[in-house]
């Protein structure tokens, strides 16, 4: 079977309309009172209008004038999914205020066609990424994201079918953001999205804003695994950040946190590691064959703003970014990750740049401005990187900590909801600001990695980051640009069911993420339970091993070894399309099966899992498996039983159990003639 051919015709259209008459771009706002729905040629004098070709990304960026603001409008088209995309800047390059501009939409749009059906996937926390289906006609949908965390509660990625086909949409914004929905007459969607709520402000000269990224895909086929697998080709083709400068893609890849296993308390976080800690891990790692491709390095690793080691409260002490001597004297860290490289493992380090404590010791000792810090008056102080200087001070303690002391690959946190310490820094401007340091926040924090990264780029480091804002909060689709999920919620350490549930709905959308590899009564547990059927629902592009390596001796590492091998079979598939065979459970319903497959229609060969859960009752599970060539001969061999027979493609598989709690694993190939 070839690949599969996703260009659309229609959807070239679409964007050649949209630059070749700004005036049609759907993006709306209010200056100074009168309302804009694009950019019309009379009104916005262009200055400059860019072409750029990167492989099959096509970008056209325009520069126009208005009084005193120059607005750029950046567009891109990719050819092979009929994919296009745009952001819009403001900027003050006069001498004086601009006027006010506010109801900026970066989405003001109408999408044609009958019976429109939206389908999505809500956030991580209470939601869990539960999956939705609304019918528009009988109702409309607004969401809208307060609290800073873009994918916490609501998840700003859409399928709107309609007509024969419809459209993938996504927003790019790491702040607060809202989307609406609603069907209108004459088989009318009426679609509006904003990135920083409630905006309404005017520019001082040199100052400027954004919209979100707004990104659509038309497709003309109403079926939703078409949809599905178009999104995942894009995106993994598109959009995933690079793992090096050279440009090469990134390729699943495994962890290790050494925190649990050092015999010192360990307070929420990865304090307990020290200098004398981390041998003892690694020796006996290599002594049992096992390595991973990453030795993950947490949380409490830093002197606290007064320069003292940092004995317990990881999360009350940050803001240096400086290690800490006392935990790690002389080049002790430096013998670690040296270790590692040697035995080929990079060192990943956490950081939480947005968020500051003990502001007064930071100034004191660490060359910090107090007018950096954002206090939102109940305990919580934000690092306002919005800010050029404050922005420049961060990112240069990061990148010497990575730089002094062999670090590979930055991983970011963010353990604070920021909004209300926006919304104080507004009001202490005055009026018609509202929304202006929620913008150059989000802005500054693009700019933070992109400057880490190209840091790294040049350093032979890894040009991706991890995205963490306290578990899955920082998944938009920009953010997702530079960095990846290694945790696709810190909650998805617990059940296998919550695991299976997460697969289901998460990863047609994400498809490059992790989860924790054992089953564990609590998060931040030392250890878990591990077999082959919590193995075989951990298997993701990040596969973050778990185990207490000297701490425990009844660590069966037999099995550690069953998860890393098995993994390493499989992880071939994990980034091809995927197929949910079964109705999404939500984590705490045990009763049915779960099942999944990822194939691979270039090779023609795919993987398939299917798990009895803990309560069902019923013996077998059925699938029809209509991605498979029909008439062609498939061989279907068991991970467990060896080859179990032969399928023709387009034809059912059943897959039996005894007994509940079990998994299946049938690696499905064409026969050769």
């Amino acid at each position: 079977m070839s690949k599969m051919n996703y260009k659309n015709p229609a959807s070239r259209e679409i964007y050649d309309g949209y630059i070749g008459d700004l005036g049609t771009l759907p993006v709306s706002f209010n200056y100074n009172g009168t309302v804009y729905r694009g950019f019309n040629g009379n009104i916005f004098k262009q200055l400059k209008n860019t072409v750029t070709v990167k492989g099959e990304k096509e970008e056209n960026v325009f520069v126009l004038e208005y009084s005193n603001l120059t607005i750029k409008v950046n567009t891109a088209y990719y050819e092979n999914y009929g994919a296009y995309e745009w952001t819009v800047w403001f900027e003050n390059t006069g001498g004086e205020n601009t006027g006010v501009i506010k109801d900026l939409k970066a989405a003001d749009m109408v999408f044609t066609g009958e019976n429109p059906v939206l389908r999505g996937i809500l956030g991580d926390h209470q939601n869990q990424y539960k999956p939705y289906e609304h019918k528009l006609t009988e109702g409309g949908v607004s969401h809208k994201s307060t609290i800073s965390k873009p994918t916490h509660i609501y998840f700003p990625y859409y399928n709107l079918e309609n007509g024969s086909g419809g459209t993938l949409i996504a927003i790019g914004w790491g702040g607060t953001w809202e989307a609406g929905f609603a069907a209108k007459a004459n088989n009318e969607t009426h679609f509006t999205a904003t990135g920083t709520n409630g905006l309404c402000t005017y520019l001082k000269p040199g100052e400027s804003i954004r919209t979100a990224l707004m990104l659509f895909i038309p497709y003309t086929k109403r079926d939703e695994d078409y949809a599905t697998n178009l999104w995942r080709s894009w995106y993994i083709n598109c959009n995933m950040p690079r793992v090096n400068a050279n440009g090469d893609p990134l390729k699943p890849f495994s962890t290790n946190c050494f925190s649990n296993d050092t015999g010192l308390p360990n307070s929420d976080g990865s304090i307990s590691e020290r200098y004398f800690t981390w041998r003892p891990t690694f020796e006996k790692m290599l002594s049992e064959n096992i390595k991973p491709d990453y030795r993950w390095f947490d949380a409490g690793w830093y002197f606290d703003p007064y320069g003292k080691t940092v004995e317990s409260d990881w999360w009350g002490t940050i803001g240096t970014w400086e290690l800490d001597t006392e935990k790690w004297p002389d080049k002790t860290f430096n013998e670690s990750t040296d270790f590692a490289r040697a035995n080929g493992m990079k060192t990943l380090v956490w950081f939480e740049p947005e968020r500051v404590t003990h502001v007064d010791g930071l100034v004191e000792n660490y060359g910090y401005k107090s007018e950096w810090s954002m206090p939102d008056g109940g305990g919580v102080i934000s690092n306002n990187i919005g800010d050029p200087e404050c922005l420049e001070w961060t990112a240069n303690r990061i990148i010497s900590m990575m730089d002094t002391h062999g670090v590979d690959m930055y991983r970011e946190d963010n353990n604070c909801y920021p909004t209300q310490c926006w919304t104080n820094a507004d009001a202490a401007e005055g009026g018609n600001r509202m929304g202006i340091t929620e913008n150059k926040a989000v802005v500054g924090h693009y700019k933070l990695w992109d400057a880490i990264i190209e840091y790294c780029g040049k350093n032979g480091k890894d040009t991706f980051v991890d995205s963490c804002a306290s578990g899955g909060g920082r998944n938009d689709l920009e953010s997702m640009r530079r960095g990846v999920p290694l945790l696709r919620s810190d909650s998805d350490r617990t059940t296998t069911s919550l695991r299976l549930s997460m697969t289901s709905s998460f990863n047609k959308w994400i498809p490059f993420c992790g989860a924790l590899t054992t089953e564990q009564n609590y998060q931040l547990a030392a250890d878990g339970k591990r077999d082959p059927y919590i193995y075989r629902a951990s298997y993701l592009p990040v596969f973050n091993i778990t185990a207490q390596w000297v701490q425990d001796p009844d660590t069966d590492f037999d099995m550690v070894r069953f998860g890393v091998n098995e993994w390493n079979s499989v992880k071939e598939f994990l980034l091809k399309d995927f197929y949910v065979l079964t109705e999404w459970k939500p984590e705490n319903d045990r009763t049915g099966w779960t099942s999944f497959m990822f194939y691979d229609p270039e090779t023609d060969k795919g993987v398939l899992f299917a798990f009895r859960m803990e309560d069902c009752g019923i013996p077998s599970f059925t699938a029809k498996l209509s991605m498979l060539d029909e008439g062609k001969d498939y061989e279907l061999r068991d991970a467990d039983k060896g080859i179990i027979g032969y399928i023709k493609g387009g034809n059912e598989i059943t897959v039996n159990h005894e007994n509940p709690r079990s998994a299946s694993l049938i690696f499905i190939r064409r026969k050769q003639n």
